[in-house]
């Protein structure tokens, strides 16, 4: 039967990606994926809105994306990590063995587990974070937040960071998902974006903006 719907893979490949992952077949997701030479942004959509769409029906909805958070997290923080999934000749199954430790020391679900292991029979771990990262924003855009990004010269406390939440979900008028990163190549003050606004209150690129204007004179 999953064979007769691959014409609707056209234009939903993301409903085959979950079927095909719920019954756990072991080859690839049809000839047009399995064979692309490139991974679009459309592709790492259709991977993230099958897991969003499996973690809702299932109630994980929030489990899974702090798994995710998690396993990103692990991702930028480990140079080890990063090269070994970034390793085209990495075997599948030593692939394999490495997440589901790592599934087990973190504890988490059987659905993720089972969804990492899904990515690395179908050669797709290599963009992990990809697909991730548009998980998570599917979250946040189904829970009806805006994406902010927040750098400051000096390291904010939890108070602090709440309080710029807060400022930023009044002035916005909508639900803030706020990205806090700590960069001290600033000078002073903070750098946010808010979607595409960026709201810039940093010395440095004040300096910068002088510096520009000097030069073009």
């Amino acid at each position: 039967l999953l064979f007769n719907e691959c014409a609707t893979w056209r234009h939903n490949g993301h409903m085959l990606i979950k079927a095909w992952f719920l019954i756990n077949l072991q080859q690839y997701i049809g000839i047009k994926l399995s064979k692309n030479t490139g991974f679009s942004i459309t592709s790492a959509n259709r991977y993230s809105l099958a897991l969003f769409e499996l973690a809702e029906e299932n109630n994980l909805l929030s489990q899974i994306e702090d798994q995710s958070l998690s396993m990103l997290n692990l991702i930028n923080q480990s140079n080890d990590f990063y090269n070994l999934i970034k390793d085209p000749t990495i075997n599948q199954e030593d692939l394999s063995k490495v997440i589901n430790i790592i599934v087990e020391k973190n504890k988490f679900n059987t659905l993720f587990k089972n969804f990492l292991n899904f990515l690395i029979q179908k050669r797709r771990f290599f963009f992990i974070e990809s697909i991730l990262e548009s998980f998570i924003e599917t979250c946040s855009i189904k829970r009806g937040e805006l994406k902010a990004e927040l750098k400051s010269a000096k390291n904010l406390s939890s108070d602090e960071i709440t309080k710029i939440t807060e400022l930023l979900t009044k002035n916005f008028s909508s639900k803030i998902k706020l990205n806090y990163k700590h960069d001290e190549s600033l000078i002073g003050g903070l750098v946010v974006q808010v979607g595409s606004t960026m709201v810039d209150t940093s010395i440095k690129n004040k300096l910068q903006q002088i510096e520009n204007r000097m030069i073009e004179a």
